[in-house]
């Protein structure tokens, strides 16, 4: 980050032009001020300032302040590569949208605010100063890009030591972390495998990697107060591997931008005791040798780059270690990043899965049945690697009866990464209360926050004993998440010898939400905070303060309406939901909502048709297709409810609900053979239930 100067502005603002959805954005100067002439919050035509250059390479943004303090990043960008690898030219970052003032990720709306978005990564000592009475910033910060304390903290200190005279400088000199995890090691191939072994083993805590992963997670902030070394979690809340940001086998999509925390920490590399430091500079960015050599630091040259290992012998010059091991995907259109998860390419995982592969990232022509069959003729059948877990987030994710047990299985294994193993739990479609158990008492925070993610469906009589402890874990992120969910337990069976407890962690969880009430995600988690303790005039405080920053956001529109609900306010939670579908009318969470509180008023035509809405717009999500097909044979309309779960069952063979409704609709046409079908298939998923067995024998009678 810099300020727009002749020095910083790397863009063509001599009066070039750029369209895009309609609307003809110019960039022109006047003196020494950088102007830009675009479409403003209103969608009218003004002129804006550029206050500041964001980025040098391969891209450079442009960040507009407004009188209330915000200051938003330009979605159009500079192009900064030379003009012979495409460069030199303005670029929209969503060029396949037509992102309007109405869009949520229009530049001047609040998923391009850098006071929220940027800020805390690019700058060093940031304060966001956000006045949730105000609606306003006033953010503060020590230097405007990254300078030494931005990683190494505070240094005033350290400074005083160097002014001190040099007899003096004995002892203790002010750092507030040392990053020594690499001073004297050695590594060393171990006879038996030719493997490499750390000379020591890495600590538990890795200093260095929880300070990179500051910026390089995919996080959320939880306190401006982070001291470097410590733990991620203590003042962030990083994400675990889900569906929205990671394919199956870990690998991030490339439609989201996870940053290399999460992949690094899969890797073998991680939980071999490697850190960021062994392959890259900290100060100049650079790899600290060029290409391959910066992994011949380690992996023997004559082994791996000999035709043997890499298999394209004809190929000139051949694919680099980086090519196969850590596949690029492009983030803001052309920015390359590569995935440090260090996997061995897997074809066949694409085939079986639809995970994508190093192979045919080159190979775009052939299918991932050629590249396994290659990979298979040069290896032979057995497919090694470290992440071994992708058939188990496949399974969950896609419904699988074998879901449950796949991912149990990796939650409660010692030989998977922490994060992984943190995410299978977050992901266990139902509850385990002995793995949850352990998983709280893990050494890895990760593990612990995954724990308490899988508590999600415990009744909340079962909640205190299992989740009461960690309201004093050491880790700041863990403490708030455990009074989170345990803010549904009613304070009379709280232990009084716990009740303080709960308060402190309550405490830090509101401050946390308060730091962030710019945000609606925040907002609404404190509603859902005070709705879980029955404090309904603070829940729809902050619901409706969600709404007002936002009134497309579908979870605080939701949530209100069930409050509402609750308080016999249905008339209400129908107008809240209206709203936020006139916002967002493609949301299909919000037509669901909708039909819902229209069947409880008893208005079912209308509720039909919000219902359908839903199923129509998004048909990955099972439970909104049962729904319809129950109102529809509700009301009398019962092939057309077998209609919709028959055209559900393709998306989701699998799921509970839909083959149960399936055997119940079908036995009442009087169609034995279908309701057959869907028990039996019910049985392979619950091959237990006596009363489904009982049923298919009479069936079959």
């Amino acid at each position: 980050m810099d300020h727009a100067t002749e020095q910083s502005v790397r863009g063509d603002f001599n009066g070039a032009t750029f369209d895009y959805a309609g609307t003809r954005t110019r960039f022109f100067r006047k003196d020494r001020t950088f102007l830009i002439e675009t479409d403003g919050p209103d969608g009218k035509i003004a002129t804006f300032e550029v206050k500041y250059t964001f980025g040098v390479d391969p891209l450079q943004q442009y960040l507009i302040e407004f009188p209330d303090g915000r200051v938003q990043a330009l979605s159009i960008a500079w192009d900064t590569r030379p003009k012979e690898q495409g460069g030199q030219r303005w670029l929209h970052l969503y060029p396949d949208g037509a992102i309007t003032h109405e869009d949520p990720l229009h530049w001047t709306k609040l998923n391009q605010n850098w006071n929220f978005m940027c800020a805390e990564c690019h700058s060093t000592d940031v304060h966001k100063n956000y006045d949730a009475g105000k609606n306003s910033f006033a953010t503060t910060f020590s230097e405007i890009s990254v300078g030494c304390e931005a990683c190494h903290g505070a240094g005033s200190r350290h400074v005083a030591w160097a002014h001190r005279k040099s007899a003096a400088r004995e002892g203790d000199d002010g750092l507030l972390v040392r990053f020594d995890e690499r001073t004297g090691i050695t590594w060393s191939a171990d006879a038996g495998t030719s493997s490499l072994v750390r000379s020591v083993p890495a600590p538990a805590l890795r200093k260095e990697v929880e300070t990179c992963g500051r910026c390089h997670a995919r996080r959320g902030q939880l306190s401006e107060g982070w001291t470097p070394g410590g733990p991620l979690s203590e003042t962030h809340r990083v994400s675990l591997l889900d569906r929205q940001r990671f394919h199956a086998d870990g690998q991030m999509r490339d439609d989201e931008e996870t940053y290399n925390y999460a992949p690094f920490k899969q890797s073998k590399m991680f939980a071999k005791g490697v850190t960021c430091s062994d392959c890259h500079d900290p100060h100049s960015a650079a790899l600290k040798a060029p290409g391959d050599v910066v992994c011949a630091q380690c992996h023997a040259p004559a082994r791996y780059e000999s035709p043997t290992h890499r298999h394209h012998g004809d190929v000139s010059p051949p694919p680099s270690c980086g090519a196969c091991h850590m596949p690029e995907r492009r983030y803001m259109v052309v920015d390359r990043r590569h995935d440090h998860g260090f996997r061995i390419p897997r074809p066949d995982l694409s085939v079986q899965l639809g995970t994508p592969n190093a192979c045919n990232d080159c190979h775009r022509d052939r299918s991932s049945a050629w590249a396994a069959q290659q990979v298979e003729i040069w290896f032979g059948p057995q497919r090694r690697g470290y992440q071994t877990y992708a058939s188990a987030f496949h399974a969950a994710w896609s419904e699988a009866a074998a879901g449950q047990e796949l991912l149990a299985a990796i939650a409660g294994s010692s030989d998977a990464p922490g994060i992984v193993r943190a995410s299978a739990l977050a992901e266990l479609p139902r509850p385990d209360v002995d793995l949850i158990r352990r998983g709280l008492s893990d050494p890895d925070p990760l593990v612990r926050l995954g724990a308490l993610d899988a508590m999600e469906g415990i009744p909340a009589e079962q909640l205190w004993g299992l989740a009461s402890p960690r309201l004093i874990d050491p880790v700041r992120g863990v403490r708030i998440r455990a009074a989170e969910i345990l803010a549904s337990v009613p304070s009379a069976r709280r232990p009084a010898l716990d009740r303080d407890r709960f308060a402190q962690a309550a405490a830090e969880f509101v401050t946390a939400q308060r730091l962030n009430a710019d945000r609606p995600d925040a907002r609404t988690a404190l509603g859902s905070f005070f709705a879980r303790q029955a404090n309904a005039a603070e829940a729809e405080s902050e619901y409706r303060a969600a709404l007002r920053l936002d009134p497309s956001f579908a979870g605080a529109a939701i949530n209100l309406s069930d409050l509402y609900r609750e308080l016999g306010r249905d008339s209400d939670g129908e107008q809240v939901l209206r709203g936020a579908v006139v916002a967002s009318p493609q949301n299909a969470a919000l037509h669901h909502a909708l039909g819902l509180t229209l069947v409880r008023q008893k208005r079912n035509e209308a509720a039909l048709d919000e219902l359908q809405q839903a199923t129509v717009l998004d048909p990955q999500q099972a439970r909104y297709a049962y729904v319809y097909a129950v109102g529809l044979h509700s009301a009398g309309r019962r092939d057309d409810a077998l209609a919709v779960l028959k055209e559900s069952f393709r998306t989701h063979p699998d799921n509970l609900d839909l083959l149960s409704a399936g055997i119940s609709f079908s036995r009442e046409k009087g169609d034995k053979a279908a309701a057959l079908e869907y028990a039996e298939r019910l049985a392979q998923l619950m091959p237990n239930d006596s009363h489904l067995a009982d049923l298919i024998r009479e069936l079959k009678r």
